[in-house]
């Protein structure tokens, strides 16, 4: 089992497709082809080039016939040698550039053509920085300029070919500008690299967070739509059973009202759960608000709690997102009284201030089980919804033995009294 399992998003160190099982023409491959694929080595564009320099400096050693040594079988070797180095450029930048290095180096030594074998050095050296081996790269293609300069001015004389002399210097201009323009050409493209992954993974964290965030919105809502109803329902249902033999029109009422609250929670539930379909899909209900309070406080009443509802200031059009936190807080607050108070009278107040709006949940108490206090879900729930919105929850007993939980939440300019 651990040989099947495989990493959720592979970045090769060299900045290569995050192929998972090998590039995606391996399996179009006629069969004795798919190992060429495989090991996912580069052996597609270390062919090109192998092609590439053969041919070049064949075309180079005609240029130069009479400057230059012929190349020969042993030529063709060393130029053979150095671009099968670069099959192994990803897996071991390093060794790989240093061995290029050599060959070229020994390629010079032997008096061959100028040409193409430099390209040879450029991709290796490419490589290596983009892996990250910088040192190893600088180190490299320092070691083959000094080597051309030994070569150039001083080893000239006892090596092939005969009757040659020294390099011009303004030559090494050309070879140090040369140098340079790989050197700066691959960092440039590290940099690239290197930023393309860092944004590549702030984009996966951004999407994590919109993840961890939408679960949390969608539990706070079923936890807030399911709590209401389930208490209302679970009163009902234990006022029903009491009554069922002793007075069975009181129970006809008490299932009735069982039967209007389980079908506005699963209204609710499916509104909630429409989040999960396609993005774009807008939904098809609106979001309850504070417009809909009088529907919670007849279900209150119904679970046995009479609920005064009063209003501070002069309303206005509250924001969606702020709309439904003020209902599922006031929503969350009768549902706590019902199932943690002793009282059957709780009071809100909604005061709309200048730049807040003030919610107020008070009921007289006694609590009925320790955790009166809404230590659990629902608090943290009403407190993650009133952060969301800049806003605060304050939750205790009052000083007769009731209480209180009070919200505050900001409100945006354009929701401001005038």
């Amino acid at each position: 089992m651990k040989d099947q399992q495989q990493p959720a998003d592979p970045v090769r160190p060299w900045g290569g497709p995050p192929w998972r099982d090998g590039p995606p023409w391996r399996d179009g491959l006629p069969g004795p082809w798919k190992w060429v694929a495989r090991d996912g080595l580069p052996w597609i564009s270390t062919l090109l080039i192998t092609v590439f320099v053969q041919m070049g400096s064949s075309y180079a050693a005609k240029e130069q016939l009479g400057e230059r040594a012929d190349l020969d079988v042993f030529a063709r070797l060393v130029l053979l040698a150095g671009t099968g180095l670069l099959l192994l450029r990803h897996k071991y930048p390093a060794a790989v550039v240093f061995g290029v290095a050599a060959t070229t180096m020994l390629y010079l030594g032997a008096g061959y053509p100028y040409g193409p074998v430099f390209v040879t050095t450029a991709i290796a050296v490419f490589a290596a920085v983009v892996a990250g081996q910088r040192r190893a790269a600088w180190g490299a293609i320092g070691m083959l300029w000094l080597g051309h300069l030994l070569i150039a001015h001083w080893l000239y004389r006892w090596l092939p070919p005969d009757g040659d002399t020294a390099a011009d210097w303004q030559g090494e201009v050309v070879v140090a500008v040369w140098v340079v323009a790989i050197l700066a050409v691959a960092e440039l493209f590290r940099m690239r690299r290197e930023q393309w992954a860092k944004d590549r993974a702030e984009r996966a964290e951004a999407a994590r967070r919109r993840a961890d965030e939408e679960r949390l919105r969608i539990a706070r809502e079923l936890h807030d739509v399911l709590a209401h109803s389930i208490s209302v329902i679970n009163v009902q249902a234990g006022v029903g059973l009491a009554l069922l033999d002793s007075d069975p029109e009181q129970a006809r009422t008490a299932l009735t009202t069982i039967k209007s609250a389980s079908k506005e929670a699963l209204g609710e539930v499916r509104q909630v759960l429409e989040s999960l379909r396609a993005p774009g899909d807008a939904p098809r209900a609106p979001a309850p608000g504070l417009d809909r309070l009088p529907e919670l406080v007849q279900q209150a009443a119904s679970a046995g709690l009479t609920v005064e509802v009063t209003r501070e200031g002069e309303p206005v059009q509250l924001a969606p997102g702020a709309d439904l936190a003020a209902f599922r807080i006031v929503q969350e607050a009768l549902t706590n009284v019902v199932r943690h108070s002793g009282s059957r009278r709780a009071r809100v107040t909604i005061g709309h201030g200048k730049g807040e709006l003030e919610l107020r949940i008070d009921d007289d108490g006694p609590a009925t089980q320790a955790d009166a206090g809404g230590s659990g879900n629902g608090l943290a729930g009403m407190r993650e919804r009133a952060a969301a919105l800049g806003g605060t929850i304050e939750a205790g007993a009052r000083p007769d033995g009731g209480f209180r939980v009070r919200a505050l939440i900001p409100l945006r300019p354009k929701e401001m009294p005038s």
